[in-house]
């Protein structure tokens, strides 16, 4: 396609799971649905008063979610670019945010040190804040959908929380500087984490917070 063009820096873009579109998130305060074949909008955008850090689409294809500096996230139809729920309302900037397997939850990831799940249907939270010791850059579930990893860029952290009672399940999962990524793998028993600073990435027992290996370093 052509270039698929914003007014400003394009934060994020995913595929939809049939491949058939693309959402992008832009620091223009809008995220945009694109038709991958012909590179044109096939909704009107998805505006916010702030820059927008993320947005995917639900498992079906049939959703969209939103993560903004405006400290809300949003869940949007994506086919006709109405709002689904009223926005979620955060204590700071949303960087992150997605659907769980099953897409009836949502996770946001915030600058006020916490994570969070919501319902997707109705907008309204589902746990208490999933807190760390600094901002939370990234929040994801697990396959199964019973757990969400969280990672945070100032206490060097990663953790993993049990969404039914909002509580860490094992210690944090330390790095010697921020942890940018975390994700579990396809059976929801092990997590690997990245930390840029401390040059390595691990991989670690999601169900006792123990090393799995030594350092990739």
């Amino acid at each position: 396609t052509e270039p698929l063009r914003h007014d400003y820096l394009v934060a994020s873009a995913h595929f939809s799971p049939d491949g058939l579109r693309v959402v992008t998130a832009s620091f223009d305060k809008s995220a945009r649905v694109w038709d991958v074949l012909t590179g044109q909008p096939v909704i009107e955008p998805l505006r916010h008063e702030a820059e927008v850090q993320f947005a995917e689409f639900s498992p079906d294809g049939l959703r969209v979610v939103t993560a903004s500096w405006d400290k809300t996230a949003r869940v949007w139809d994506a086919r006709t670019s109405q709002p689904i729920t009223s926005p979620l309302r955060h204590d700071g900037p949303v960087y992150y945010a997605e659907f769980s397997p099953d897409g009836l939850r949502v996770v946001t990831s915030v600058e006020d040190n916490s994570a969070q799940v919501w319902d997707a249907r109705t907008g309204q939270p589902l746990t208490e804040p999933l807190w760390h010791g600094g901002i939370v850059g990234s929040a994801k579930f697990s396959p199964d959908g019973l757990q969400v990893v969280t990672t945070s860029f100032f206490d060097n952290t990663a953790r993993v929380w049990d969404v039914r009672i909002s509580q860490p399940t094992t210690e944090p999962l330390r790095h010697g500087g921020p942890v940018i990524s975390a994700l579990f793998s396809p059976d929801s028993l092990r997590v690997a984490t990245a930390s840029p600073e401390d040059n390595t990435a691990r991989v670690w027992d999601a169900r006792t917070g123990e090393p799995a290996t030594g350092p990739l370093r």
